[in-house]
Parts: structure tokens; C-alpha cells; sequence
């Protein structure tokens, strides 16, 4: 079976792939290239560049993104919606792995 990214729509399917030109991006979420800039700053996301130096972002990143102007949007400064999304993604990992140490000893139910 040949690999998923030969076919050039699979791209498409990725939610990592740099799909979006800051501008679109910026335009999607109602902001401002200077806000994605600014969550770049707070390493919050980085975006790939293209060959000619440009940023593109992803769909992850844009729903990041996304994250962050709704807590900008209710009043709270960038470098905290952007700690706060970082941690909530932290905390998400460590249910993750919590759940899974959990289920791992435990024997699984006969169907």
C-alpha cells in the first residue's frame, strides 16, 4: 500500500499541514496579522515559512489560534490567554496518559 502523502489532497486532510497564508488565516479568525504575530512571540504557535520566507499555519494552529482570540476577545491580556491555552493543553496530556495508566492495568470486559 503506498504511503497517504503520494496523493496530493491527503495534504489537505492533515490537520499539520501549512495550509494558510497569514493573511487568510488572519482573515478566518477575525484578527489581525499582528495578533498572529504576537501568539508567535508567546510561542503559543509557530508557523512553518515557505520557500520564499513566508508564514503559513495550519488547521491545529488556527484552532489554537482561535482559542486564544476568545479569551483576548473576553478581556484577557495575550500573555495570559496564551499560558492559559498552554496549560490546558499540558492538563488534557496529563488526563490522557492518567487514563491510559489507568485502563492498562485493568483487564478489559468480555464482548
Amino acid at each position: 500500500m503506498p504511503p497517504r502523502s503520494t496523493r496530493p489532497d491527503d495534504k489537505f486532510d492533515d490537520d499539520d499541514y501549512p495550509a494558510y497564508t497569514m493573511g487568510r488565516a488572519a482573515e478566518m479568525l477575525g484578527a489581525t496579522p499582528a495578533f498572529l504575530r504576537a501568539l508567535g512571540e508567546h510561542r503559543l504557535i509557530t508557523p512553518l515559512r515557505s520557500e520564499g520566507g513566508h508564514r503559513r499555519y495550519s488547521r491545529y494552529q488556527l484552532r489554537i489560534a482561535g482559542r486564544a482570540r476568545e479569551l483576548v476577545d473576553a478581556g484577557t491580556p495575550i500573555e495570559a490567554a496564551c499560558r492559559i491555552i498552554i496549560l490546558e493543553d499540558q492538563l488534557e496530556e496529563a488526563q490522557r496518559i492518567n487514563e491510559e495508566l489507568r485502563g492498562h492495568g485493568q483487564p478489559k470486559p468480555s464482548a
